[in-house]
């Protein structure tokens, strides 16, 4: 007997290895049970023609449709000859054509009322489209002259032909076969899903689904199948991150209670303003994780201005109060210097620790970059062995092993998903034991990506804004249709100016690049319009070509600065100080400023090429104007026809501020993949499925499901197919892909 398990059998020995090196190369299968679970995409039913009418430019397709008519023309000049196919589902026409030598045994095989599968590229010629020398498979019985049809129109006997996702240089219906010649060992998949979960929802047994899913007689195979494969990668998903929480929670912390009448309640003291109900139930949540022996582990997500510095910073003066020491890592220098202005500020005295002026209660706040100077990197670094410092803001200057604490107790951790692991267990490492962990991020993530992303991080949930913010109108400018709107534009900055407000200019680009010819972002889907591929072919607009022209043109006389990454961080804090102050009118920047950068004074954005950014990256720039009592502006440029779906998405941003709402359409916009997987790692998601926000009671159900197995048996002695499933799932990259704690 084979001693491979069936699903684990390399693909070389079951398909050949030209097919296999095909299936590894292009769809990323090496095994019997990856090609299992290479899903179809879709299926076309016998009777029902896939519509030509919908078909999707520049991508790879697979259609069923009947020949109309074929005709061989010669081209102009008598040179060769080539053979138009024109085919019909009822939905519309599709033109095929065959050159040269190629044109004899399609004109033999393809004559008018013959049905056949055909897959290629679709492509516009001449204003139509048309599929050029697309591979094809008959279906009807009466072709069968041709002998090796009578395999072909076997294996489509079934009533709904599966289409599966497919290459160049591999047809769907290849895939098919292939499918074909491993389906007899889907019958020895072993069961992930407990027996008791599984018959509790009348799910079908894991062979079934396999069986249903690629072979499916009727509809309902398809959905008991579609069900049953959606729980098994939810399920999978969420006992890999209950395992993480169920170890995180073996792990022993120091517990955190903050004494009474110590800094907190000096700082609290001195507010101007009290704090909004959502602050004092999260900051409640965090404190009470604060208070326990192991370490927390929890994911503040707050609307950009809700307020999260604050709950934060009284989390760390807890913690101080505790005798611990606080560690806040923020993603670029700029971010970490003006975390620690405003945390500075906010504290007054108490941030004077061993100073004269000092109150009895305070602790010295310091800043440690990389771009520090050496006498007072020195000096921050002593502060914290000694445990003067209670709290340090940071680039990840501060993983540096020179870094020593005198006892960590809390790591805040700014916007997330611009951080890596690795830098985050070096941080962890830095404790006696290892310190709670507070993750925030201004980026709205829907309650199922956070329970699948972020799954092994309590959440917490900041949704109200404080008092004394003002609404942001949002509009865009259509500067390709109306250009006279992007002349109103730049008047509406003048006049903030002349109100004396400021105004940001945001651009896609430095400009000080080598030209690549890089396309921006955003820049998928939009071949139809010449309009569309005149915008989409510019590169997107760059800094200095901007500022250059604004303070010549439409801005004259205004005082005009720029601001990206690649200046030196001293240039950046400069540009940023004199912008704070109000020196500068105008601040023409990339998304430098996307993250933290708080002048309560500018109210109005102008964001150029706004089409290539994202949704939410869009909603986290705007977040920057109206941060003061006088109302934020924020105008979105696009040269993008109206019909565009890039102009659709910036609709959606200008019709509501709600970032929850926007991170939804986000979402739907790009696929799942991108968000769980690629956005994390480059590794491909496991998740074929299940549609993160479609799913989300099946998520919520399989949160529930996996706690409940894992705290009674943690080692999952007794699920090996669960243990096999895992092991699947977390191969290395994917470990990488979960550790996010």
């Amino acid at each position: 007997m084979n001693s491979v398990p069936a699903l684990e059998e390399p693909l070389k020995k079951a398909l050949g290895s030209a097919t296999a090196k095909v299936m590894a190369e292009h769809l990323d299968l090496h095994t019997v049970g990856d090609l299992l679970h290479h899903y179809p995409r879709r299926y076309a039913e016998r009777g029902e023609l896939t519509r030509l009418a919908d078909l999707p430019l520049d991508e790879h397709v697979t259609v069923v449709a009947q020949v109309a008519s074929a005709r061989i023309l010669k081209f102009s000049g008598g040179t060769g000859q080539r053979l138009e196919v024109t085919i019909t589902d009822g939905s519309g026409q599709l033109q095929l054509v065959f050159f040269g030598r190629g044109i004899h045994k399609p004109h033999k095989d393809l004559l008018p009322g013959t049905r056949a599968m055909f897959a290629g590229k679709a492509s516009v010629f001449n204003r139509k489209m048309q599929l050029a020398h697309p591979a094809y498979e008959l279906l009807r019985a009466d072709a069968l002259d041709a002998g090796e049809a009578d395999e072909a129109i076997g294996s489509w006997a079934g009533a709904l032909l599966p289409i599966y996702p497919a290459t160049a240089k591999l047809e769907s219906w290849k895939i098919a076969k292939a499918v074909d010649m491993v389906l007899p060992s889907a019958q020895e998949a072993l069961e992930p899903l407990p027996d008791s979960l599984r018959e509790g929802r009348g799910l079908v047994p894991l062979p079934e689904a396999l069986l249903k899913v690629h072979r499916p007689h009727t509809k309902a195979d398809i959905a008991d199948a579609r069900a049953r494969l959606k729980w098994d990668e939810a399920f999978v998903l969420q006992v890999a991150l209950a395992r993480r929480r169920f170890a995180d929670a073996q792990l022993p912390a120091v517990a955190r209670v903050p004494r009474p009448e110590g800094l907190l309640t000096a700082f609290d003291a001195k507010l101007p303003f009290t704090l909004t109900d959502g602050q004092q139930k999260v900051s409640k949540e965090i404190f009470d994780g604060l208070a326990t022996e192991h370490p927390m582990h929890r994911l503040l997500q707050g609307e950009v201005g809700s307020g999260k510095t604050m709950v934060a910073l009284r989390a760390m003066l807890a913690v101080v109060d505790a005798g611990g020491q606080a560690a806040m890592l923020a993603p670029t220098e700029v971010l970490a210097q003006q975390h620690h202005r405003s945390i500075t500020e906010m504290m007054g005295e108490l941030a004077e620790g061993g100073m004269l002026g000092g109150s009895e209660h305070s602790t010295k706040v310091v800043l440690l970059t990389g771009s520090m100077g050496v006498a007072a990197r020195r000096q921050a670094l002593l502060d914290l062995v000694t445990g003067d410092a209670g709290i340090v803001i940071g680039t990840h200057a501060l993983i540096e092993d020179k870094v020593q604490f005198h006892d960590l107790g809390l790591v805040v951790v700014d916007e997330q998903h611009r951080f890596g692991v690795e830098q985050r267990d070096a941080l962890r490492g830095k404790g006696k034991q290892p310190p709670h962990l507070l993750v925030m991020t201004a980026t709205p993530i829907p309650r199922t990506v956070a329970m699948t992303v972020f799954g092994d991080l309590e959440t917490s949930v900041l949704d109200q804004l404080p008092a004394g913010r003002s609404p942001i109108a949002t509009h865009v400018v259509p500067a390709a249709d109306k250009p006279h709107f992007l002349a109103r534009a730049w008047e509406r900055v003048r006049e903030e100016v002349e109100n004396g407000h400021q105004a940001y200019v945001v651009c896609p680009r430095i400009g000080d690049e080598e030209e690549q010819g890089k396309k921006g972002k955003g820049g998928k889907g939009a071949k139809k319009e010449s309009a569309e591929d005149a915008a989409e072919k510019r590169p997107p607009l760059a800094v200095l070509d901007v500022a250059e022209e604004l303070a010549h043109g439409a801005l004259r006389g205004l005082k005009v600065e720029v601001l990206h990454g690649r200046m030196q961080p001293d240039d950046k804090d400069a540009v940023m100080r004199r912008f704070a102050a109000g020196e500068t009118d105008v601040l023409v920047a990339t998304t430098v400023i996307e993250v933290g950068v708080n002048v309560p004074n500018a109210t109005a954005m102008v964001i150029m090429d706004a089409d290539r950014f994202g949704v939410s990256q869009l909603h986290q720039l705007r977040g920057r104007v109206g941060r003061g009592s006088a109302a934020g502006l924020c105008l979105l440029v696009s040269e993008m026809p109206e019909a565009s779906p890039a102009r659709a998405r910036l609709g959606a941003v200008a019709a509501t501020l709600d970032g929850f709402e926007l991170s939804r359409i986000d979402l739907e916009q790009r696929r799942e993949g991108d968000v769980l997987g690629q956005a994390q790692s480059g590794v491909r998601s496991s998740l074929r499925m299940l549609a993160v926000i479609e799913d989300e009671q099946i998520i919520a159900e399989a949160r529930q499901e996996a706690t409940a197995v894992v705290a009674a048996d943690p080692d999952l002695e007794h699920l090996p197919g669960l243990r096999t499933a895992l092991d699947a799932l977390l191969d290395e990259e994917r470990e990488q892909y979960l550790d996010k704690g």
